[in-house]
């Protein structure tokens, strides 16, 4: 067991129940360590905290944090956007996400998605070419497609990166994902960037994916969409105002998945390694600690590639699930089944 540093004895640190493989491990950084439901962690909670460790249930802003003592915030998850950084700068609140944790995770379910669509000879546009958008591009190069890649972004900073304006992905692809933050300000804001005039510009019918933001893509514009045939199949993972979904689209998508296309038992063990890693950095003691994921049974086979691939994962089980049973969307994604990626 690690020696805490006896400058930081005695620290609180408030934890995310849901957050796997943690317990345990985050006890030999804090002496005393509280675990709560993400979405009800209030002030109360939180007002004699040193530190907290959240996911996106976890609204981190004046209202929650003001008069407490927390100095560190970490979510265990890619996006931030549950945090105002704004006001966490200004009280002097050190915060940190995990980027990256989870993008094989999410590339897996693209992947695994459209292994069960005929996307021979497509067109792919991937929307966001970040963590997770480059090793979803990178996956469907290697299968054959043809990938447009669009990140204004990046093609600002990077002179050789070749990006493709979303209204031509609207008149060449087959298939558009989005792999973007959320961002509601400024020329490089994704808040409905698919929206109602986006949709109408859609020229081939394309497959939508959504596996970043809800509010990337606007919800009851999509229902539209498909009721129009203006788009051949839906793939959902995220959704506004989860978890009150638009129950028409859940009905209408090809696949509606309750926010797990970065659940994977490896993408979570990344996150939670990285998380505690913030926190040791933070205490200033080594870390040292091992964060593993559970192992597939010994008998497991993949049989043929497509098929063990499906075997490992297949995503149309989460969408059965979450469609006959919506008012159930936070137990699901809450207590998530053991899921693996192919190594």
């Amino acid at each position: 067991m690690l020696s805490l540093n006896r400058n930081f004895a005695g620290m609180k640190v408030i934890v995310d129940d849901k957050i796997p493989y943690i317990k345990g491990l985050i006890e030999q950084l804090c002496e005393e360590v509280v675990y709560l439901p993400g979405a009800s962690i209030s002030a109360e909670d939180v007002k004699d905290a040193d530190i907290m460790i959240v996911r996106t249930r976890t609204r981190c802003d004046a209202r929650l944090l003001t008069g407490s003592k927390v100095k560190l915030v970490v979510t265990a998850t890619i996006g931030y956007d549950h945090f105002d950084t704004a006001y966490l700068q200004k009280a002097g609140i050190k915060w940190t996400n995990c980027p990256g944790c989870n993008a094989n995770s999410v590339r897996q379910y693209v992947h695994n998605a459209l292994l069960t669509c005929d996307v021979k000879d497509a067109t792919i546009g991937v929307v966001g070419v970040g963590h997770v958008g480059s090793r979803v591009a990178d996956d469907c190069l290697k299968a054959g497609m043809r990938v447009l890649m669009c990140d204004p972004p990046r093609a600002r900073n990077e002179k050789d990166f070749c990006n493709t304006p979303l209204s031509e992905m609207a008149e060449k692809c087959d298939i558009i994902t989005f792999h973007t933050p959320l961002s509601r300000e400024g020329e490089d804001a994704t808040f409905h960037l698919a929206d109602a005039d986006f949709f109408r510009s859609l020229k081939r019918k394309p497959i939508i994916i959504n596996s970043s933001r809800g509010e990337v893509v606007d919800n009851q514009a999509l229902v539209e969409a498909l009721d129009n045939g203006l788009v051949s199949k839906a793939i959902i993972d995220t959704w506004e105002n989860e978890p009150n979904l638009n129950l028409e689209l859940l009905q209408r998508a090809y696949i509606a998945t309750p926010h797990i296309a970065g659940y994977s038992a490896d993408g979570k063990a990344n996150a939670t390694r990285m998380s505690l890693q913030a926190v040791a950095e933070f205490l200033g003691v080594p870390f040292t600690l091992k964060v593993e994921a559970p192992s597939l049974p010994e008998n497991f086979s993949y049989g043929s590639e497509k098929e063990g691939e499906l075997r490992l994962y297949d995503p149309r089980v989460d969408s059965e699930k979450l469609k006959q049973n919506p008012e159930l969307f936070e137990q699901l994604r809450g207590n998530y089944p053991l899921r693996r990626e192919r190594k």
